[in-house]
């Protein structure tokens, strides 16, 4: 009975840690956040941009695009704007939107140049996109982004002249198939003039901004976001997953220059995502102050350098709880499998019992299958698969993680309800996971924390209980359970 009280008093920290992780910061005032970001002015612009659906080539996305040139002139940057026309893919796309047969329309990227002190040296660009779906406002969906952009740019300038330059990119026809970030990145005549890209997205309506894309050779990035953020958040799971998804945002074009690169975004309320719902009254402004107060940090930490980061080798990172950013070089995965497996060699010695070692292998191979084939199955069941509308699955997420909880929870049940005794079954209980960490370390080692970190601790945890008086032993236990489970709760809240 005391071990099930350790494993409820583990796993309520744990749902505590979690909420704690996904959930953005509280909306601030401007006097608490001098100097950073202004959140009353930043949705200032966001009412004036997302009062209407403004896709490319409309009278909405012309009126968007005054309103925001006229930003940036206030801030006392040097304006242009780019013109190019939609290919024919994009052509296609939007007439569909329309219903009519339209000829390609004009898309219009916008400028804005700060001067910093010295003009040799390489700027940092911010980039968001102005135009929205066909039906939506887009007050996510880049409002939220261009808003930042433009909050940011104000608070650097209210500074005075910056030691290096910065450059704002609102580009036009994202939507479309980054219409307009294809054509400032082919030939525009700044592109020699750039040291480091930030761009910024969302997908829905609220939650958490994460770092979720790097340029290739991360680490002096990574590092600096590491130093400048308050409330970091982010990881290179997100950075390996997303870099093998065919999902593209403008950061993509981007990526082919010789900078660092970081992308930025929130995807919290994903049923707002494209939906005629995504106004600014729906918006959630702690989202808002989240994206705006890291990439404001991040930016001024860019402008101030003496030198900006370089490639170097990627390292693997994740936020802890939104505290602080965890980051080492992929290749001390290698020492913590070790010492996992040193650990739970210590377990078994305390026993001998191969038959126990065996049983608890066994038991954790049949719940990851009993969990894999319960959750396929009603995925299915859900409605999930071929003919699936892409927006509705989107709006079902809170639903679909509720069924996930319960099914993961059924599962372990199922298969542990009378639990694992002695450190022999313990120990045999972890070595699937300790083989599935060493694959992942191999085979993708900046993503592979997210398995060697908590098999690490789990080994620890048993040898602890095998070794120390039960109480102790117990007390060791939950604090590296609790943790771990709500890192691992917190990722599957942003993996659904």
């Amino acid at each position: 009975m005391r071990a099930w009280w350790g494993t409820l008093t583990a796993v309520l920290v744990a749902i505590g840690l979690a909420i704690s992780a996904t959930s953005p910061p509280a909306p601030r005032d401007p006097q608490h956040s001098e100097g950073l970001f202004n959140l009353p002015r930043a949705m200032g612009d966001v009412h004036r941009i997302a009062s209407a659906p403004h896709p490319t080539g409309s009278a909405e996305n012309a009126r968007v695009r005054d309103y925001i040139l006229s930003q940036m002139k206030a801030i006392g940057m040097q304006v242009a704007t780019r013109e190019g026309r939609l290919d024919e893919k994009a052509t296609r796309r939007l007439n569909k939107w329309s219903g009519r047969d339209d000829p390609p329309a004009r898309l219009v990227n916008l400028v804005g140049l700060l001067p910093g002190k010295d003009p040799a040296a390489p700027a940092v660009l911010l980039m968001a996109h102005h135009d929205s779906v066909w039906g939506s406002p887009g007050a996510s969906d880049d409002t939220a982004g261009v808003a930042s952009a433009l909050e940011v740019a104000r608070q650097i300038g209210a500074r005075g002249t910056p030691q290096r330059s910065l450059i704002l990119l609102i580009t036009d026809g994202e939507e479309l198939g980054l219409q307009g970030a294809a054509e400032f990145f082919s030939d525009d005549p700044l592109i020699p003039r750039i040291g480091a890209v930030i761009n910024m997205e969302a997908r829905g309506g609220g939650g958490r901004t994460s770092l979720f894309e790097t340029s290739p050779g991360n680490g002096q990035a990574v590092e600096l976001y590491r130093k400048a953020a308050t409330w970091p958040a982010g990881s290179s799971l997100a950075t390996f997953i997303y870099s093998v998804l065919p999902n593209d945002t403008d950061l993509s074009e981007a990526l082919h220059g010789p900078w660092v690169s970081y992308n930025f975004a929130f995807i919290g309320r994903p049923g707002l995502y494209h939906s005629p719902k995504a106004t600014p009254a729906n918006l959630d402004q702690g989202a808002l102050m989240d994206m705006g107060w890291q990439v404001s940090e991040l930016t001024q930490a860019l402008i101030a350098a003496p030198e900006l980061p370089q490639k170097a080798p990627d390292v693997t990172f994740f936020d802890l709880f939104g505290l602080v950013l965890v980051t080492y070089p992929s290749s001390l995965g290698w020492a913590m499998l070790a010492i996992a497996a040193l650990a739970l060699g210590l377990a078994v010695s305390r026993e001998r019992n191969l038959r126990a070692l065996g049983s608890g292998a066994g038991r954790t191979v049949a719940l990851m299958a009993a969990g894999a084939l319960l959750l396929y199955a009603l995925n299915r069941l859900s409605g999930a698969g071929a003919g699936a509308n892409y927006y509705d699955r989107l709006a079902a997420i809170p639903m679909l993680e509720a069924m996930a909880a319960l099914v993961a929870i059924a599962s372990f049940l199922l298969v542990l309800g009378k639990g694992l005794a002695g450190p022999a079954r313990q120990a045999g209980a972890v070595l699937p996971l300790l083989v599935i960490g060493l694959a992942m370390q191999v085979l993708a080692p900046t993503a592979a924390f997210v398995a060697v970190v908590p098999v690490t601790l789990a080994a620890l945890a048993i040898a602890a209980r095998a070794y120390l008086p039960p109480l102790a032993g117990m007390l060791v236990a939950i604090g590296l359970a609790a943790p771990v489970l709500g890192y691992l709760i917190a990722l599957g809240h942003q993996l659904m």
